[in-house]
């Protein structure tokens, strides 16, 4: 890949999470403290829905090691993100990170950026810590919270294989499909981060 889409990625990226204006769409919302609770949590918002495919999306376009590695470091993170939420432990621009990670990962599968693992383990991981924080910040005091942490662990896995099974089943020659499904992404994630959803 040549410089020149990288820049314009990178470009496209930060303009997009200076842009953002907090969703607030994590604090307090519903109940956090059992299994069933956790695991409906991802799939009750687009921003969950759509990060979480694009990762199984863009780790199926780059192949290899790739698809077992994306999802694990995003889940991974995810699961240190929360235990920091859950320890009143600060992370700052979470919320525009989050709508940012939206934006950010349907650009890479739209645009099929082909990037080392170990690069896409670090740009994902970025993104995981932002989720897993707004998820533990919603463990009240009371609660233990590795129930409902286990829920969104196991429903982040399984919108993963989702975006997974999509893109290999896709395979090369629909390869535009996997793509146009992560402009879709890109384009909800704008929409959120001016409402429009």
């Amino acid at each position: 890949m040549n410089a020149d889409p990288l820049k314009k990625f990178s470009f496209a990226a930060l303009l997009m999470a200076a842009a953002t204006m907090p969703a607030y769409a994590h604090i307090g919302i519903g109940p956090t403290s059992s299994f069933s609770a956790g695991f409906d949590h991802p799939l009750s918002g687009l921003d969950h829905l759509t990060v979480m495919i694009a990762v199984g999306l863009w780790a199926a376009l780059r192949g290899g090691k790739a698809i077992w590695a994306w999802p694990a470091a995003f889940v991974g993170v995810m699961l240190v993100g929360a235990g920091l939420g859950m320890a009143h432990v600060p992370v700052p621009f979470v919320e525009p990170g989050i709508l940012a990670s939206v934006v950010a990962l349907g650009l890479l599968v739209a645009l099929a950026v082909d990037l080392p693992v170990s690069a896409g383990v670090a740009i994902i991981g970025i993104f995981a810590l932002f989720h897993g924080h707004a998820h533990g910040t919603e463990v009240p005091e009371n609660a233990g919270g590795f129930e409902y942490m286990m829920g969104f662990a196991v429903a982040t896995a399984m919108l993963h294989a989702v975006g997974i099974g999509v893109g290999l089943a896709s395979g090369l020659r629909y390869r535009a499909l996997t793509r146009a499904a992560g402009a879709l992404c890109a384009a909800i994630g704008v929409g959120l981060a001016f409402g429009a959803f």
